[in-house]
This record gives C-alpha cells, sequence and structure tokens, in this order.
C-alpha cells in the first residue's frame, strides 16, 4: 500500500511538471505573440458586449435587433476559432513531446498498480483504466489514466494560477479541443499502442 501511494504521489508530480513544461512551450510558441494577444483581447471584448445585450435584451426585441446578436455571435465563433488556430501549433509540440515522454514513463509504470479506484469504471473505460495490468480487479488503476486524470485537472489549474488560462468565452472551445488532442497523442503513442486488447472497447 505504501509503494502504492508513492506511485500516486509520483504521477501528480509528473502531472504537475509536465502541464508546467506544456504552458512553458506555448508561452514560446503562442502566448507572447502579437497576434494571439490581439485575437485574446478581441474575443474578451466580443464576449463582454455580448452578455451584456443579450442581459438587456426582451422576448419582445425585434428582429432586427436578435439579427444583431446573432452577428456579433458568429464573430465571437470566427474569432475562438482563429484563436484555436493559433494554439494548434503548440498542441502539435506538446503533444511530440507528451508521446516521447510517454516511453520512459510506461517503462517505469507499465504492469504496476498505481491507486485504487473507488468505483468500477464503465466497460469502454476499463481498457484505459485496467491497461496492461495482471488480474480481473476492475478497481486496479493503471498509470495511464491516473495520469492523464491529473494532467486534465492540473493543467487548468495552473493555467489560472499563471494567468494564461483562456478567456471564458474561448475556454469550452480551445481548452477542451487542446484536451482530447493531447489525451489523443498519447494514447497513439506507440508505447502504449496494441499492448491490451481492451484498447478496443475504450475506442468504441
Amino acid at each position: 500500500m505504501s509503494t502504492m501511494f508513492a506511485d500516486t504521489l509520483l504521477i501528480v508530480f509528473i502531472s504537475v511538471c509536465t502541464a508546467l513544461l506544456a504552458e512553458g512551450i506555448t508561452w514560446v510558441l503562442v502566448y507572447r505573440t502579437d497576434k494571439y494577444k490581439r485575437l485574446k483581447a478581441e474575443v474578451e471584448k466580443q464576449s463582454k458586449k455580448l452578455e451584456k445585450k443579450k442581459e438587456t435584451i426582451t422576448e419582445s426585441a425585434g428582429r432586427q435587433q436578435k439579427k444583431k446578436i446573432e452577428r456579433q455571435e458568429e464573430k465571437l465563433k470566427n474569432n475562438n476559432r482563429d484563436l484555436s488556430m493559433v494554439r494548434m501549433k503548440s498542441m502539435f509540440a506538446i503533444g511530440f513531446c507528451f508521446t516521447a515522454l510517454m516511453g520512459m514513463f510506461n517503462s517505469i509504470f507499465d504492469g504496476r498498480v498505481v491507486a485504487k479506484l473507488p468505483f468500477t469504471p464503465l466497460s469502454y473505460i476499463q481498457g484505459l483504466s485496467h491497461r496492461n495490468l495482471l488480474g480481473d480487479d476492475t478497481t486496479d488503476c493503471s498509470f495511464i489514466f491516473l495520469y492523464i486524470l491529473c494532467t486534465m485537472s492540473i493543467r487548468q489549474n495552473i493555467q489560472k494560477i499563471l494567468g494564461l488560462a483562456p478567456s471564458r468565452a474561448a475556454t469550452k472551445q480551445v481548452t477542451n479541443d487542446e484536451l482530447q488532442f493531447g489525451v489523443a497523442m498519447q494514447l497513439n503513442s506507440p508505447h502504449l499502442s496494441g499492448k491490451t486488447s481492451n484498447m478496443n472497447d475504450f475506442h468504441a
């Protein structure tokens, strides 16, 4: 049990370090660029303007007023998309870095139970949560499952602490796309794929 607890703490520490690395890469490639700063400021400005208009509009508002809001929503959506595209190059760099790191982490934790889940995962998640583990106890947790859970929660908090979090309007689109891309890159790593027959269940 003490070894398992030590593994859990180590994985949390690894997640913090890789999250900081990811933010460092993103800062170099994205955050410090004039294009990102301009788009982020524009999205925040449009978001606040749109929220104010939605608060003041009534159900009896004219069609012209509603069309104005629709145009602003479309403009905000386009700027969010542009913001997401600017961040895309950092997402590729982060994905490739994490793929390389997975080889080292997998050699350390492969086949080891790093935590006990307080619940039984759904069947299509067990291919990930029980990856490369012996036995039939589905509450046993693999390294990759705990690492992904930690990374998803820790990185967003680090962004908030460092003041690098996307605007509220952009968060839903940009951050979720990035997380999904990062997880996909990690799962498609040659160091992790093809080692368990349960992986097909996860993708189903």
